[in-house]
C-alpha cells in the first residue's frame, strides 16, 4: 500500500489477532531524494485457525480524527488437508 511519510501519511491495519497472526510489517521506501520519504508499506499476515475475517486499513494523518482512505477486505481461509 502506498504511503507518504512526508506528509504524515500512515495505513493503520485493524484485524482479529484470534484468527490471524501479523508476520511483517515493512516499509519499502521508493523515492531517492533525502527530503522525501514515501514507498510501499507491505503487511504479512498468515491464518492462524479457519473462518472469514476482515482486514480493515486506514490511512490515517497524524492530526486528523477520521481515516484520509479506508479499504477493507474479506479473507476465508480454510483449513489444509494433508499437509
Amino acid at each position: 500500500m502506498w504511503e507518504d511519510r512526508t506528509r504524515g501519511e500512515q495505513w493503520v491495519l485493524t484485524y482479529d489477532a484470534k484468527g490471524l497472526a501479523l508476520l511483517s510489517d515493512e516499509f519499502l521506501r521508493i523515492a531517492s531524494n533525502n527530503a522525501v520519504e514515501n514507498g510501499q508499506r507491505i503487511f504479512e499476515l498468515k491464518a492462524v485457525q479457519p473462518g472469514v475475517y476482515h482486514l480493515v486499513f486506514e490511512k490515517r494523518m497524524g492530526w486528523k480524527f477520521t481515516a484520509e482512505e479506508r479499504r477493507v477486505f474479506r479473507i476465508e481461509a480454510q483449513s489444509v488437508i494433508g499437509g
